[in-house]
């Protein structure tokens, strides 16, 4: 029995502190008032009987006629009219005395407030006046068991959010998924306003000029052209939740089926591209800032710079003469039996990475090379390569992961160019040819999913600086 009291004890007291550290933080304030509605509503004509009988609800009124008797709000005037005129005298400013009064006033609202919210919380503090605060009467009920059950049965949401609060990491995570809902909703907002505005018209586009004005209605009343701009936009952000973005203007398929049919060669792309990049950016990033200002090095950036500049279309046209036509080593197009004929395609598209990621290695390790941790590492006799591998790189990492993530993320959404010149049936590809009718549908599908995979793959390279870098776990475990 007494085993289980203390069990009960130390897991109520676990609760207490939490909802304590948590009614800290105005925010999670009120996501404590939400989430555990019934319950704060019980707490709340809880808290005002307590005041009624104990007389608490006087207390401000007490204190502040305190602080005006004491003689603290007239010194506080004084002080605050002082420092007004010094910093106008200072700023060789001219200004009324009715406006410096006014700014006085402003101030001495503010600084009072808190003079004498102060001493309500120590009057709160002190048991002998019998004073309770709205939280101590909430953590008053949380003491005791039957408050405890209560609050479980009315406010379990409040439960769930405590323990997101209480986790930093998922806390982390959670506040980077809302985000990432708010970023999603304002781009559906911002591209269904520009296509519903657009001057073309899709049924005519679609249809053709020789279309009769009834062909034209029909088209417009099938596919709901005729409703107001807010019932669209409604059931635009509606299929997003419901995973229904509608049916293409032209061929009457599901969006998301053609999306999901089309993502895993996208995704088999970008996978191959990224690949090849790191392994070759990593190394020869790092070898060029360790041997910086040689040969290899200023070769190195030369062929960098190169990568970076030349077109894909360009590079993937020379290829296909090259390799396919002169050469007949590899196929012109995209063959899905044939994996050998995604690697021209994942050459052209990580040609621009690889570029990217070997200058940013390079001047990323170069700047942390020349650290006075790098200088006493060296001074305790570790071998070069140690320094390099196991002190320099890790904390060079940040920076690559950055740019690696970003251009993860265009290439998993973007990747248009190479699709077409290879003949590629992915999302880049389909988001190029259904822009121009404009088919709404299809487009807004293919406008959230770069949204969606943009946000996904910055939650990501967010998740991986607070494992790389001990100052930014810190951070996260603070909650900041």
């Amino acid at each position: 029995m007494e085993l289980e009291k203390s069990w009960i004890n130390r897991w109520s007291e676990t609760i207490r502190y939490y909802y304590e550290k948590a009614y800290q933080t105005k925010s999670w304030r009120i996501g404590l008032f939400v989430f555990g509605f019934l319950f704060q509503l019980i707490v709340y004509f809880s808290h005002l009987n307590h005041q009624k009988k104990s007389g608490g609800k006087n207390i401000r009124q007490q204190m502040e006629q305190q602080f005006i008797e004491s003689g603290r709000a007239e010194n506080l005037k004084n002080q605050l009219k002082q420092q007004e005129e010094q910093k106008i005298k200072f700023l060789n400013q001219k200004h009324s005395s009715s406006h410096i009064q006014r700014q006085v006033d402003k101030l001495y609202e503010k600084e009072s407030n808190k003079e004498i919210k102060k001493m309500v919380d120590a009057c709160y503090e002190d048991s002998k006046t019998g004073a309770q605060s709205y939280l101590q009467t909430t953590l008053k009920w949380l003491s005791t068991s039957g408050g405890i059950l209560l609050s479980f049965i009315l406010a379990w949401p409040m439960y769930l959010f405590l323990l997101v609060v209480s986790l930093p990491t998922l806390n982390y995570l959670i506040n980077r998924l809302l985000m990432m809902f708010f970023v999603i909703i304002g781009v559906t907002f911002i591209v269904f306003t520009l296509l519903y505005f657009s001057p073309s018209d899709p049924a005519t586009n679609i249809l053709g000029n020789q279309a009769t004005p009834q062909q034209v209605e029909n088209f417009r009343q099938l596919h709901g052209l005729n409703e107001s701009y807010f019932v669209q936009l409604g059931k635009t952000i509606k299929g997003i939740f419901t995973f229904d973005l509608g049916n293409a203007y032209a061929g009457n398929e599901r969006v998301v089926t053609t999306i999901l049919r089309r993502f895993p060669v996208t995704l088999k792309l970008t996978l191959y591209a990224l690949g090849l990049s790191v392994a070759v950016a990593l190394p020869a990033g790092i070898y060029a800032a360790v041997k910086a200002n040689t040969t290899f090095d200023q070769l190195f950036m030369l062929i960098a710079l190169l990568g970076i500049s030349i077109p894909s279309f360009w590079q993937g046209l020379i290829f296909i003469l090259t390799f396919s036509i002169n050469l007949g080593w590899l196929p012109a197009t995209y063959s899905s039996a044939k994996a050998i004929s995604l690697l021209m395609p994942a050459v052209v598209l990580g040609t621009g990475l690889m570029a990217s990621v070997a200058r940013m290695t390079r001047s990323s390790t170069l700047e942390v090379i020349n650290e006075d941790y790098i200088l006493t590492a060296r001074a305790k006799g570790l071998s070069k390569s140690r320094v390099i591998l196991r002190h320099a790189v890790p904390n060079a990492l940040i920076p690559i992961i950055t740019v690696i993530g970003l251009q993860f993320g265009g290439m998993l959404g973007g990747s248009s160019v190479t699709e077409k010149v290879f003949t590629i049936n992915g999302i880049g590809s389909y988001i190029v040819d259904k822009q121009f009718i404009p088919d709404i549908p299809s487009v807004m599908g293919g406008v959230i999913y770069i949204a969606i995979i943009l946000s996904i793959v910055n939650v990501f390279v967010d998740l991986l600086y607070s494992f790389l870098d001990p100052r930014i776990r810190s951070r996260v475990k603070n909650g900041k």
